[in-house]
């Protein structure tokens, strides 16, 4: 009989942790868990702070390893590599047992943004963003930077200082190191310098020595050690191949590598990731710029706009607008409205300060509505165009540096169920989008055999990704788009 090679993926989110077994020669996953069912605490001790336990994180990784396994039946000598996709931005300071010593601050954390702002003050705006790509902002650095000052006692205890993704594969190895795209994602790597961002840590009082050591992305970074292999039922010497934030792993997920080639989500808040073959940034540091998964020997960045009110404001209609109707019914009912919806507007920024407004809180707001005109159809055509107009703006803040979107890939879920979202989306952007059947941690899985050589390239890792659907842009429609989405942009602030 064959011998069956698998990989495993583990996606460390902020809600849960994802673990998926994917057959090494097949590409498909054969097995998936996530705990805990219920969506993960986040401590708030004060207003604007998140942190998670490490340990949590770990605990949960035990419990869908140990389910992944069970349900596939799977031999532990079976699994040929291992690959991280995590939660990006938060800190892990670990002592010299390895062991954290506080909670992790994760990305949702803003206690740190009076020290990015700082930062980028004193150091200068040019000199920020030539080197670092980015303003220091909320990022890794700048959380450190609080823990030194407001907990000096931990501070001095720190050995190394760590991302959630490179506290994982600790805990899996035993050994402590991050790469060059988490200490990119940290404000901790100098893309002018080509090394870690000493100004930056020198300007924080940080030791250079609290930084560990950098391996590549995919390649072995370590191997599972005798305690985790005991811990997680796996074999001890199973090599830990790739790691990467989530978002440059959702990419990766898509297969998307190369320059004008974007990978994007719309859930609650939107993401789109794409990438650039050349050292750039925004003058306004409206979206941010981080090297990708498969940065060096090419300069292979991914530039990444967030925008906070996207799905949130299609789940605000829908329960008070539309509370009685499912969304595929929402859907439906918008289609009756025409392209434009009849001259009415929304802006959908009711999620915080939106950082490609330059972190402006504007608030979400519904313009030029005619009690005689506009019904609920408008309503919620409306809402779904403002969401996709707002893409649209950010994506010519990533045009002006240089990249031009040719292929856009997403998951088919959340705002891209819908057939007005996807459609005004292509047409506005002038991109094809093609939807896919992959999630975080298949993605990692498949980076893990990258990294270990069972796959020659990215093309052989994601030969089976399934691409469910495609959309071409509304080329007859064209004027219609445009002309509402300039109307649109005429109310932003």
């Amino acid at each position: 009989m064959k011998h069956r090679r698998y990989l495993l993926g583990y996606d460390i989110g902020s809600s849960s942790v994802k673990a998926s077994l994917v057959d090494a020669d097949s590409g498909q996953c054969v097995s998936s868990a996530f705990y805990p069912k219920k969506e993960a605490p986040i401590k708030a001790l004060q207003p604007g702070w998140a942190e998670q336990s490490p340990d949590d994180w770990w605990q949960y990784l035990k419990e869908a390893t140990a389910d992944v396994m069970r349900e596939s039946g799977a031999e532990k000598l079976e699994v040929c590599a291992i690959g991280i996709s995590y939660q990006m931005h938060g800190l892990v300071c670990i002592d010299k047992n390895l062991r954290p010593l506080r909670d992790s601050i994760i990305w949702c954390d803003s206690r740190a943004v009076p020290y990015g702002q700082r930062a980028f003050m004193e150091l200068g705006n040019e000199h920020c963003l030539s080197h670092l790509l980015n303003s220091p902002g909320n990022f890794t650095a700048s959380k450190l930077a609080w823990v030194r000052e407001n907990e000096p006692d931990t501070f001095n205890k720190i050995y190394k200082v760590m991302l959630p993704g490179d506290y994982i594969a600790c805990r899996l190895s035993g050994t402590p190191a991050t790469t060059i795209s988490g200490l990119s994602e940290g404000m901790m790597w100098d893309f002018k310098e080509n090394q870690p961002a000493q100004f930056l840590l020198d300007y924080y009082d940080i030791p250079s020595s609290m930084l560990a050591d950098i391996v590549p992305t995919f390649g072995v970074q370590g191997e599972v050690c005798g305690k985790a292999a005991q811990e997680l039922g796996l074999a001890e010497g199973t090599p830990i191949t790739y790691r990467a934030g989530d978002q440059p792993n959702n990419a990766l997920s898509l297969n998307v590598f190369e320059p004008g080639e974007a990978a994007t989500t719309a859930g609650t808040s939107g993401v789109v990731y794409g990438v650039l073959d050349r050292v750039a940034y925004d003058p306004k540091s409206r979206v941010n710029t981080f090297a990708h998964v498969n940065h060096q020997p090419s300069t292979r960045l991914g530039v990444l706009l967030c925008i906070n009110g996207t799905g949130i404001l299609n789940s605000w209609m829908h329960r008070n607008v539309a509370p009685t109707l499912s969304y595929a019914e929402m859907n439906d009912l918008a289609a009756q409205a025409p392209i434009g919806a009849d001259g009415l507007s929304i802006l959908p920024f009711g999620n915080g300060a939106e950082r490609v407004l330059c972190d402006k809180k504007v608030g979400a707001s519904i313009h030029c509505i005619d009690f005689n005109r506009h019904s609920q159809a408008h309503l919620l055509r409306a809402a779904q165009e403002g969401i996709v107009f707002s893409f649209a703006y950010g994506m010519q803040v990533m045009s002006d540096m240089g990249l031009e979107l040719k292929t856009i890939r997403a998951g088919k879920a959340n705002m891209f169920l819908s057939p007005i979202f996807r459609t005004t989306l292509a047409s506005i952007t002038g991109a094809t989008i093609e939807l896919c059947d992959t999630d975080g941690s298949i993605g990692a899985a498949r980076g893990a055999g990258i990294g270990a050589g069972i796959y020659r390239d990215h093309n052989e890792a994601f030969s089976s990704l399934k691409i469910l659907q495609t959309i071409e842009p509304d080329t007859a429609n064209r004027k219609a788009y445009r002309e509402a989405y300039n109307r649109w942009l005429t109310f932003l602030p």
